[in-house]
């Protein structure tokens, strides 16, 4: 039997669709509420055309991966190429306790580690230090010296792991210690990868972990990005973080906006100091946040690509197509996850982790179901890591490049963020750029402004937050990761041992002649921070001779 042709369908406008289509079916089936929003309370229409992109056009605003301005991806085959860096995020107790842990994940499928590290840590105080009481090894590892720095990587080879750090107070610090680990290990230069978080800007703005006041922070990041352009070509010496703006309660276009206007601060830094852009940009990395709303989320990563290629080639003027590719890493919503029915924070991070891949992003890492309880343990760090695996390997969304891509609402999605962002952006420029932004409180009443309102939605009830302000149960007790007492006591014990059982007079020429050159502002310290490390100087002993020459930041109050 022939087969038939299909009859042609009369085409109808979006006026025709709704007076003859959508308002008899609502007559009877109203929709579920008066407004919908994104997580950002950003009003999400009932259906896009094309009408909602009537300036669309497909080179300028869409265009190939691997083509300025990189709407659709930095690589012309993304992921069919080669997949994202799996890196978790890890760190807990002791030294030998963490690199038990990354033994583990390295056997298990990671393909770079990631270091956090403890609250005394990441304020540039060591583990016997009276301010570190209670909080040793609590919320990651504990690294006073370069002593424990070796034991965290023995067994690990620096050549062959890339290794991202969590730290901005005392970063510098740290990445000496690690520096001279690789040294030790005989690694070269030319073959040390990773990643020093070492974003200050974001700590004034959203975490609060600062140490010295805002311009010598400035000049110490922007030390790192000199010395590390000059002698360490694979090392990302800065990841600019929106993560934790994020995660204080800001909304993807604040969280975009105010990390892409950090990075021009510190590119126009960096210049002053006397660099090419094109020297160091290339090597320049942002860190994003993956919350709950899955398109915004995507359309978020897509519009900070085109943002950032057409400030680095307009604005700075670069003319190395690698320095206006925005690289990036992403991380889970710690804050979306809650101690209510833990199990279903799998859920979450399954669906956010989705959002970063079909975003585009370069490394990921995927936060446990148990994060908002305790340290992960094994089996919930496992999970973790499976659903990377997971969408690598089985959903298929890593077969083509950007998926989403032509969307009449990613599109505009994506287009409203970057306008959203852009605005943002120029207003901070009329203040006179990031810090005096950060001095004037700008950027600070704007999150708590919008974390408010979130709140406010969640206790209105027009934000679900599934086991929280609905479908409560009865809750069941898991197993959490415990870090005891022990801890802290091995760590002050370890302490007195090295501080009797070293050259303590290498160690105070080198304070010393690091004190000489941080209170001279033409001179990089990273050379005089490396020398001291190897002494084995303590991270409290060489912060404090930072506190002594820069002084210390006291937060004023914010209304």
């Amino acid at each position: 039997m022939p087969a038939t042709t299909p009859k042609p369908t009369t085409s109808v406008d979006k006026t025709d669709w709704e007076e003859q289509v959508l308002g008899p079916f609502m007559e009877k089936n109203p929709e579920r509420a008066k407004r919908f929003t994104t997580t950002s309370l950003v009003p999400v229409e009932r259906l896009y055309t094309r009408d909602d992109l009537p300036e669309f056009q497909f080179e300028r605003d869409l265009g190939y991966p691997g083509s300025f301005p990189y709407t659709r991806g930095i690589h012309p085959t993304m992921f069919r190429g080669k997949l994202w860096t799996m890196r978790q995020f890890s760190g807990f107790g002791s030294a030998e306790q963490t690199n038990q842990r990354y033994r583990y994940l390295l056997q298990h499928g990671v393909t770079g580690l990631s270091v956090a590290f403890d609250l005394p840590t990441l304020m540039g105080y060591d583990a016997d230090h009276p301010m570190s009481a209670g909080e040793v090894g609590k919320c990651g590892v504990a690294v006073s010296s370069l002593a424990d720095m070796e034991t965290l990587f023995s067994g690990i080879p620096l050549g062959e792991v890339t290794t991202s750090m969590t730290i901005n107070g005392p970063a510098s610090v740290i990445w000496a210690m690690y520096l001279a680990v690789c040294e030790k290990q005989g690694v070269p230069n030319s073959r040390i990868g990773g990643t020093l978080q070492n974003d200050i800007l974001k700590e004034f703005t959203a975490q609060k972990e600062f140490i010295f006041p805002i311009r010598p922070s400035m000049r110490l990041v922007v030390d790192t990005i000199v010395f590390g352009t000059r002698h360490l070509p694979r090392w990302n010496t800065i990841s600019i973080s929106g993560y934790h703006i994020r995660e204080a309660g800001s909304t993807a276009v604040q969280e975009l906006a105010f990390t892409l206007r950090d990075g021009m601060e510190y590119v126009e830094e960096t210049i002053k100091a006397g660099l090419n852009v094109d020297e160091f940009a290339p090597r320049l990395s942002f860190f994003f946040n993956a919350h709950n709303d899955f398109f915004e989320e995507i359309a978020k990563y897509r519009a900070a690509r085109k943002i950032w290629a057409q400030v680095m080639r307009e604005r700075f003027g670069a003319k190395d197509e690698r320095s206006t590719k925005l690289r990036f890493h992403t991380q889970t919503a710690g804050a979306s996850l809650t101690a209510q029915q833990p199990y279903n924070n799998v859920v979450r991070v399954a669906i956010q982790a989705l959002a970063a891949v079909m975003g585009g992003t370069q490394s990921l890492h995927t936060n446990s179901l148990d994060e908002t309880l305790a340290l992960p343990t094994e089996q919930a760090v496992t999970i973790a890591l499976r659903t990377q695996q997971i969408i690598a390997h089985e959903s298929g969304v890593a077969n083509t490049v950007d998926p989403l891509g032509g969307s009449y609402f990613v599109e505009k999605l994506t287009r409203d963020t970057e306008l959203g962002a852009m605005d943002y952006i120029n207003r901070i420029d009329a203040m006179g750029g990031m810090v005096a932004a950060v001095e004037k409180g700008f950027p600070q009443r704007e999150i708590q402004e919008a974390a408010y309102q979130y709140q406010r939605a969640i206790e209105r009830r027009e934000k679900i937050i599934v086991g929280v302000n609905d479908y409560q149960m009865e809750e069941q007790p898991i197993e959490t990761l415990h870090i005891d007492h022990t801890v802290a006591d091995d760590q002050s014990r370890k302490l007195r041992e090295l501080r009797a059982t070293r050259n303590n007079s290498e160690v105070r020429s080198a304070l010393d002649r690091l004190r000489k050159i941080a209170q001279d502002p033409r001179a990089n310290t990273m050379p005089a921070l490396i020398d001291a490390a190897k002494t084995y100087a303590t991270l409290g002993e060489i912060t404090d001779v930072l506190r002594d020459v820069f002084g210390t930041y006291d937060e004023p109050a914010i209304f």
